[in-house]
């Protein structure tokens, strides 16, 4: 199917020779002849491009402009100028036109002009189909409270260009907050560089962190960029931003505040354009009293606090995130579980997860591998979440009882025993408050 570009002229011969050019190129052609005919036209036939004039009665190119950035923002638009009117033409381009041609048009520079629009507009779609497919590969499972206050925190925050601070615990999902974040930012299509702050020394993280030049240190062969170089107008992710040396606290505080840095072993100063997210498992302030870490640095990344709540503050979510990890691994062992039963989820929802979501997600890679079952059933529950979660749910043992009577029996004098103190062991006193009947309650003492 060819690309359709829709021709805007007053001038009839215009419309005729350019629309003549595109068709012997082998794309459909509309035309309208002023902005009101125009917008009419797209509505109805949603063009590939459109080709503007800027001179027009009525409604002229930049009012019809703007009326299809704000209708159609997707749609690239050429403006056609005439002999004088160039500024106009660059101020059009201020206002979202991709590109302008002169009257009267050259073949060969409509043709190029039209294929680059074309193909940026094919690079801004893939860009919008990547930054889809990375949303949703990044997204964060559940809709308990806390995750749907963590969601707006999120909207709110990802458009500016504010510094965050994610906290939380190990394996509760921090570097899935920062990736969302940069992907609904402003910086999205830069890259995003992280870096582990936990897993270098502190002559070691300098030079990951700002690069190094040849021959800076032995064995430093050629030139490096850093973490901060390749995040240029994008994002740096400083994980676990609490393990940085003290040393490197203090040179990471002066490169924020003057936005700008040296490689190690360099002279020359380098612009520092990325935003910054730092996340951390550690409770800052406590770092800051114990002097381990800079108070100045703490409130430069605290700019927007962001908390990622552990898996025990979001129980609900226990579910949705085993039927979504247990569907991944099923494209690769179609015969293994792809969901819970009630039996086993609560079981589950009673184990208190310290691993947070990296552990619920090496659960599902286990129980994917060893349950030769389409659902997972208590008793594949291995320990602990098997027996440590019975432990919690049945501590007495009750559920294990059978028959009916004899589990009931067993209740009766639980609830009797653990009642009857708090009324001086009066046991007609304690039958009337709680509602039981007197002769229950001397039946199951008699058990």
């Amino acid at each position: 199917m060819f690309p359709t570009i829709l021709i805007v002229d007053d001038e009839q011969a215009i419309l005729q020779s350019l629309g003549g050019i595109l068709g012997d190129e082998g794309y459909e052609v509309l035309s309208a002849s002023n902005g009101y005919e125009a917008l009419k036209v797209l509505s109805a036939h949603s063009p590939d491009l459109v080709l503007l004039d800027i001179w027009m009665p009525g409604m002229d190119g930049i009012e019809t402009l703007k009326a299809i950035r704000k209708d159609q923002p997707a749609i690239p638009v050429v403006m056609i100028t005439g002999h004088g009117t160039i500024e106009t033409a660059v101020k059009a381009i201020k206002h979202g036109a991709y590109d302008f041609i002169e009257k009267p048009p050259s073949i060969e520079k409509v043709v190029v002009t039209i294929g680059n629009a074309l193909n940026f507009r094919r690079l801004a779609e893939e860009n919008r189909y990547l930054r889809k497919k990375n949303l949703e590969k990044h997204h964060i499972t559940g809709q308990s409270g806390p995750v749907l206050d963590l969601s707006r925190q999120i909207q709110i925050a990802a458009p500016t260009e504010a510094w965050i601070l994610i906290t939380g615990e190990n394996g509760s999902g921090k570097e899935l907050v920062a990736h969302t974040i940069h992907t609904l930012s402003h910086r999205s299509e830069h890259p995003m560089a992280a870096i582990n702050c936990a897993g270098f020394s502190g002559e070691w993280i300098e030079r990951e962190l700002f690069g190094h030049e040849k021959g800076a240190f032995e064995g430093a062969l050629q030139r490096r960029r850093g973490r901060f170089e390749m995040a240029h107008k994008g994002t740096l992710f400083l994980d676990e931003v609490g393990d940085l040396p003290l040393k490197t606290q203090a040179r990471l505080l002066r490169v924020l505040e003057e936005r700008k840095f040296q490689r190690v072993g360099g002279g020359r100063d380098i612009d520092m354009d990325a935003r910054i997210i730092a996340a951390t498992s550690k409770n800052l302030e406590e770092e800051v009293r114990k002097g381990a870490f800079r108070e100045d640095l703490y409130y430069r990344l605290n700019v927007v606090p962001v908390y990622m709540p552990p898996v025990r503050e979001r129980k609900e979510d226990i579910g949705p995130l085993l039927t979504e990890f247990l569907g991944e691994y099923a494209r690769d062992n179609p015969k293994g579980p792809r969901s819970v039963s009630p039996e086993a989820l609560a079981l589950l929802t009673a184990y208190h997860w310290p691993g947070n979501v990296r552990e619920i997600k090496n659960f599902a890679e286990r129980m994917a591998l060893m349950v030769g079952e389409p659902v997972i059933l208590a008793r594949h529950l291995p320990p602990p979440y098997g027996e440590a979660a019975r432990a919690v749910t049945d501590p007495s043992g009750l559920l294990a009882l059978e028959p009916w009577s004899a589990a009931l029996m067993a209740f009766e004098r639980a609830y009797r025993e653990a009642n009857l103190p708090r009324f001086g062991n009066d046991m007609a006193r304690m039958a009337a408050a709680l509602g039981v009947p007197v002769e229950m309650a001397r039946r199951a003492e008699k058990k």
